[in-house]
């Protein structure tokens, strides 16, 4: 086994991470060590650098996609054995953990935040699955959240009820249509409309154009008469201020699930609660996604790794290049860098 190396921030706000020796860790029960053979980089791995909002220890190590082939596993793991081609949402922000974070040649998984990649899968198409996965399902199944009935394959039968997920051709948006279609709920869903057909082929019946200054009242049309099972709102900022409007003037669970903080007060009746990705690694919906339905449906077809991976180089000296390319905008795509 080769020893290891990793994009190291060395210290609050700095740039460029730099490549440098890392321990080569050994897992411990219900982990395994992967191998990355790619990463995909997320906006929060910018701020993180940029702005140093969360409490770090440095010299720290950021990242949170991985794909790779497993090289180790932990005491009593049976579920994985060496040379699976795995993905995993490593989980370093929470821990705090060097030996948890993705930008590194080897990272440490728990097994409930893991799956099997079906051999038609590239490395880089699986790396864009797991934070936006978990993300998607800490809002959707947690007893916290919307609490929604977990996802199957083949699905489960129809609910009757229809979420909306807000910014369906984000990260977060495109693995919550699939999961919460998989679960028997109807979605609808926002984009810009370059991104429609893109957001439908997820399997949102609906999708409607989020910047047209009627899209509140057209969802509030589309919602009358029916059941909602609530919002995922993907994007935050403007877009609070409609969720809240269409959801309070809804019939069903008016509960909204957002990635950002800062959101208003909402009215009495109404909730809403910004989403933590790694909190699922501590309860059933860890398992009950990356165990139980992602493998069978990323192995049948019916999950689609989205968005569609944007290569920015490889090795992990092209790491802050992949960091700095969402500064330039990106759009139903998710940069990765293959190692």
């Amino acid at each position: 086994m080769d020893s290891n190396t990793a994009a190291w921030l060395t210290a609050a706000k700095s740039k460029p991470f730099q490549v440098q020796p890392a321990p080569l860790w050994t897992p411990a029960e219900n982990e395994v060590l992967v191998r990355n053979r790619a990463v995909a980089i997320n906006p929060v791995d910018g701020s993180l650098q940029s702005l140093a909002w969360w409490p770090l220890n440095y010299p720290t190590i950021l990242g949170q996609d991985i794909a790779g082939e497993v090289v180790a596993v932990g005491p009593n793991v049976t579920r994985f054995k060496y040379g699976d081609r795995v993905l995993g949402h490593a989980v370093g922000m929470a821990t705090k953990r060097d030996q948890d974070n993705a930008f590194q040649a080897y990272t440490i998984v728990q097994i409930n935040m893991a799956c099997e990649i079906p051999d038609k899968i590239s490395f880089e198409s699986a790396a864009v699955i797991p934070l936006g996965c978990s993300t998607a399902a800490s809002g959707l199944f947690q007893e916290a959240f919307l609490n929604l009935q977990f996802p199957t394959e083949p699905p489960q039968k129809p609910t009757g009820k229809i979420l909306l997920v807000w910014g369906g051709a984000s990260s977060v948006g495109s693995n919550a249509i699939q999961l919460a279609i998989a679960a028997g709920y109807q979605v609808i869903s926002t984009a810009s409309p370059k991104n429609f057909e893109y957001v439908k082929k997820l399997g949102a019946s609906e999708v409607f154009d989020y910047k047209n200054a009627s899209v509140g009242d057209d969802l509030v049309n589309t919602l009358s008469g029916k059941t909602i099972a609530g919002v995922f709102d993907c994007i935050g900022g403007p877009a609070w201020s409609i969720c809240i409007d269409v959801i309070h003037k809804s019939t069903g669970t008016k509960f909204i699930s957002t990635t950002k903080r800062g959101f208003p007060k909402p009215p009495e009746g109404v909730t809403i609660k910004q989403v933590f990705a790694t909190t699922i690694k501590d309860n059933p919906v860890g398992e009950a996604v990356y165990k139980d339905f992602l493998p069978r449906a990323l192995k049948a077809g019916v999950f689609i790794p989205a968005p569609e991976p944007l290569k920015a180089g490889e090795g992990l000296d092209s790491v802050q290049r992949a960091v700095d390319l969402y500064e330039t905008g990106v759009s139903a795509r998710k940069v990765v860098v293959s190692l």
